[in-house]
């Protein structure tokens, strides 16, 4: 039995397979949007695992794979053994042996990375504390939309060097785009987690000023300060990122046509302005939905390959 193909990190896929895929999704899009019924995974079985709770990448996920023409089985720890008295690797092996595919979010990505390791279908990473490529995948969908190619254009990344900051960096490197990043002293992203040996500064730029970061950037895109898991550490967050809120100011010394993107759920008033992200250049609407579209894509690719119909 040859091995699955997972998708765990942005780094899992080629450029060529990254073009292959928006351009899929974009076919997917335009069949939903047409009502043009399309189930090219009838009778297969997604399985949704969740540790980390989500609104997003549950109804992305699910609605998804219904569209596609097969069936979901939700999972969270409460109803299931994953971590608590089975390990890691039995689990994969007993439900990877009922579904074709996995979407696991959760905690660390060692175990993901460990799922993956026995487990016989391929299995998505759909948020660890470390990476996020289904919502760096739609995000990047969302900008080809409405500006085009990425290639050689300038993402600026305000706040938290976290999953999203991290896979950003990958993306920029693969896909040949500039990241300038902005993080409060002692939350910066560490690119030897995103990038290994393979770093290079050409694809991004460090600024202590969150306002130079935004400066002529093609694209502005923040997060919450405190993410799942980090709950503890709010009231400090909260004084250390005072200054990384996305505002109009840093709108303004964007490029004119610069987007705004967050990937909800967002707080108005602390990591963005409510005049920005209500504001004519958010695509923060858009860009939810496009989780559905990308991750039909995805989907269909790691269980049935290229398809042109």
């Amino acid at each position: 039995m040859s091995k699955p193909r997972h998708y765990l990190q942005f780094n899992d896929f080629s450029a060529p397979e990254y073009a292959y895929l928006l351009h899929r999704a974009a076919q997917l899009k335009g069949k939903f949007k047409s009502y043009e019924k399309h189930q090219s995974l009838t009778d297969h079985t997604l399985a949704l695992i969740f540790e980390k709770a989500s609104t997003r990448t549950r109804v992305s996920f699910e609605a998804g794979m219904y569209q596609l023409g097969g069936y979901v089985v939700h999972l969270t720890t409460a109803d299931s053994q994953l971590g608590r008295s089975e390990p890691i690797e039995d689990s994969a092996r007993v439900i990877s042996r009922m579904v074709d595919i996995v979407m696991i979010r959760t905690f660390e990505q060692a175990k993901i990375e460990k799922f993956a390791e026995y487990s016989r279908v391929p299995v998505i990473n759909g948020l660890t504390n470390e990476f996020h490529p289904c919502q760096i995948l739609a995000d990047i969908f969302t900008f080809i939309e409405n500006r085009g190619s990425i290639q050689g254009k300038t993402v600026a990344w305000v706040g938290d060097g976290n999953n999203m900051a991290n896979t950003w960096l990958q993306a920029a490197q693969l896909l040949d785009f500039k990241l300038h990043i902005s993080a409060p002293s002692g939350y910066e992203l560490d690119e030897k987690l995103a990038l290994g040996a393979k770093a290079d500064p050409e694809h991004f730029q460090t600024f202590e000023n969150p306002l130079e970061a935004c400066r002529d950037a093609h694209l502005v895109t923040t997060d919450v300060w405190t993410s799942m898991g980090y709950e503890e550490e709010n009231a400090q967050r909260r004084k250390a990122f005072a200054n990384w809120k996305v505002d109009a100011a840093m709108m303004a010394v964007a490029q004119p046509d610069a987007l705004f993107m967050h990937c909800l759920p967002a707080h108005r008033g602390e990591e963005v302005d409510t005049e920005v992200i209500d504001g004519p250049q958010s695509v923060v609407w858009d860009e939810a939905e496009n989780r559905m579209h990308v991750q039909k894509a995805l989907l269909e690719f790691l269980l049935i390959g290229e398809q042109t119909a």
